[in-house]
């Protein structure tokens, strides 16, 4: 019984590693089929996104355009750390902004030992799961998502999609043929471990703080309902 258990598992194995075409494969994944999207908590994307960056243990706050954006960034900075420095990577979309306007300092590069907090621009924000997609590289250097006490974060509310497949296929269309980033990096919240004790520990492994900041024309009452939905309301 026992050898013929062995020499069906080795056949199985035989078969699965045997070369197949390209139609065969195709044909397998079809069959596979598609689990579906996990459901909202709200029809409008922009108000799901918020409740899961919320449910998530993010932060987020509203900013009409670019120029009360650098506001929200300075006063953040200000009420935390009393200062107005943070760090930057090199994306052209932050350094136009008009920082000078709200006195905020960046720095523009890789954080280092020191730096409080970083800002890094969203290419896009996923509602499905709360999180934002970044590149990694010269424009977003890695340790800027990791290294800092706080992580800021501008999403421009045209970006936020509905799920990772929307994601992806805004990866793939906004990426020239060829030209792929270093590392596509999806962040969903601040750095966390329940480990050690089942105690939950923020800042674990990179930022204790994530702070979303949706830019755009959103309106308070969106955000509300985000809380309301998220719990944060209770908390």
């Amino acid at each position: 019984m026992a050898e013929s258990a062995r020499s069906d598992i080795l056949a199985r194995l035989r078969a699965s590693s045997s070369p197949a075409t390209k139609e065969q494969i195709e044909q397998e994944l079809v069959a596979l089929g598609f689990a579906g999207a996990a459901a909202l908590p709200a029809a409008d994307h922009c108000i799901a996104f918020m409740a899961n960056v919320l449910a998530n243990r993010g932060s987020v706050e509203l900013a009409a355009d670019r120029a009360e954006a650098v506001r929200v960034v300075g006063r953040y900075l200000y009420n935390r750390f009393r200062t107005h420095k943070l760090v930057a990577g090199n994306d052209p979309r932050i350094a136009a902004m008009p920082w000078r306007d709200a006195g905020v300092l960046p720095r523009f590069g890789a954080a280092e030992n020191g730096d409080s907090a970083a800002l890094s621009y969203a290419r896009l924000g996923v509602a499905e799961t709360g999180a934002i997609v970044t590149w990694t590289g010269r424009a977003n250097p890695g340790r800027n998502n990791l290294l800092p006490e706080d992580h800021l974060v501008l999403v421009n509310r045209e970006d936020v999609v509905a799920n990772l497949e929307d994601a992806w296929r805004r990866i793939r269309q906004d990426l020239p043929a060829g030209s792929w980033p270093r590392g596509i990096t999806f962040t969903a919240g601040p750095s966390s471990t329940a480990d050690v004790e089942a105690q939950l520990v923020m800042g674990a492994h990179g930022p204790r703080r994530w702070h979303v900041i949706l830019v755009g024309a959103t309106p308070t009452e969106a955000l509300a309902e985000a809380r309301a939905l998220s719990g944060a309301d209770a908390t």
